[in-house]
């Protein structure tokens, strides 16, 4: 009896061991499924602790796993890994590549100013077609609707006079001419922008039949050659695709004149003889002897935003062209041909005492809104109207057969923020700009006379 329970005794300190080395393996067996089940990787001191003692009664070397196991856990192990270096991998292409775009840019401008400086032409680098769809692939109508929506915001009195007083700061805007210098008086955005004048902040020249319709920079004037108009030196846009087509229906393209037309014939001027991509130039001059001319005002942001009739006209028609809403500035109308035609604008024709008279509101980003204060019908940057279609409207009807008559000087329309103004009229040969390229202009101011 006593030899029995010394024996019984013994297999119990056998069986303790044991169990406790089966308890630890499979605490260790847990632990390594855990942390493959979260993707992460054991590691090689991990491995090392599998060969203790008691794994090794139990299990054969890590070495001598099956390889279709291990390689399924090595494969998960390198495809997480692969996919980390993946993710970083675009963020720092995308960094180099566009660090060193603009880059290169920027030495492009250096070498410019240089050349200039040294009196050379610098011959215009005109985007690829690539550069044009991938910048029109930005969404600017979408934030040209948001950024107008935030200029309807109400500030509070508080945050007016910061806010305003940084957009002063930034873009340089003289507020003494403004009517209300106060800028507490000012409840949004929008209202800042269009702030009206004091009447004797800009005087209208008497004197000379053109004026300048607002504030801003005399990017390119001149004649109108072989239906091309320039937007800035060296870059030139159509004359058809930013006017629009004539249609089938009109008597003229925009006027109500009869088109010029040579002794004898029933055609109009140059009809026969000029070339086909200048016969819609020719039908716009209504005047024998007269010739198209055009001028180019931008307007920066710190500028002020109305716009007025340059001249004593008559509005007949109007052609809004819903389209892009493309930075205007300088440099972007260099880079950019035909801007102008790709982005939103509105062209309001008419004639005047020479003929044939337009004045095109060419819109930019964040200038989705193009406001023409006698035509309420217009609305802008609206997502009911597709790119590559235009509407048509005219201020002519059966009540109306005189259109829209508009003094030199009277308020027109403006801006949200700030944009480009567009010149094509109709005046004789002897007509003369008072002008340079590049030179700041003010509302009221001369641009040209006979």
């Amino acid at each position: 009896m006593t030899s029995l329970c010394v024996a019984s005794r013994c297999v119990t300190k056998v069986k303790r061991p044991a169990e406790e080395g089966v308890n630890k393996m499979a605490a260790s067996v847990r632990q390594v499924v855990t942390g493959l089940s979260r993707g992460a990787a054991p590691r090689t001191s991990s491995l090392h602790q599998w060969r203790n003692s008691y794994l090794s009664h139990f299990l054969p070397s890590w070495k001598q796993l099956p390889v279709c196991k291990f390689h399924t856990d090595a494969r998960k192990f390198h495809t997480a890994a692969t996919r980390t270096l993946f993710r970083l991998r675009p963020f720092y292409f995308l960094v180099a590549t566009g660090g060193g775009y603009v880059g290169y840019r920027q030495y492009e401008k250096y070498r410019d100013r240089e050349l200039e400086r040294l009196g050379l032409e610098v011959p215009p680098r005109l985007a690829g077609e690539w550069e044009v769809a991938l910048y029109k692939s930005v969404p600017t109508r979408l934030l040209s609707r948001a950024w107008g929506r935030l200029n309807q915001v109400e500030l509070p009195t508080w945050l007016r006079k910061p806010v305003y007083s940084l957009y002063i700061w930034t873009f340089g805007v003289n507020m003494k001419e403004a009517a209300v210098e106060d800028l507490d008086h000012y409840r949004n955005l929008s209202e800042f922008f269009s702030r009206k004048l004091k009447p004797q902040a800009r005087p209208v020249c008497g004197l000379h039949s053109v004026i300048s319709p607002s504030d801003g920079k005399i990017l390119n004037f001149g004649q109108v050659q072989n239906c091309e108009v320039e937007q800035v030196k060296g870059v030139t846009y159509s004359l058809e695709s930013f006017l629009g087509p004539r249609t089938p229906g009109d008597e003229l393209p925009f006027g109500s004149q009869e088109p010029a037309r040579e002794a004898g014939q029933g055609e109009p001027a140059g009809a026969a003889q000029a070339p086909a991509h200048c016969s819609f130039q020719n039908q716009l001059v209504t005047k024998e002897g007269n010739e198209l001319y055009h001028c180019v005002i931008y307007l920066a942001p710190g500028d002020y935003h109305c716009f007025h009739s340059p001249t004593d006209w008559r509005v007949a028609h109007r052609r809004h062209f819903p389209g892009s809403l493309m930075s205007v500035n300088p440099g972007i109308a260099r880079w950019i041909k035909e801007l102008f035609c790709h982005n939103e604008r509105v062209v309001l024709t008419g004639d005047w005492k020479h003929g044939f008279f337009s004045l095109t509101a060419v819109g930019a980003t964040n200038v989705g809104s193009i406001r023409i204060y006698f035509d309420r019908e217009l609305h802008t940057n609206s997502p009911m109207y597709s790119k590559g279609s235009y509407n048509d409207f005219s201020y002519i009807s059966h009540s109306n057969k005189e259109g829209i008559p508009m003094r030199k000087g009277e308020h027109l329309g403006e801006f949200n923020l700030g944009s480009t103004i567009v010149l094509i009229f109709e005046a004789p040969k002897d007509f003369n700009f008072h002008l340079k390229p590049g030179q700041k202009i003010r509302f009221g101011e001369a641009l040209g006379s006979l």
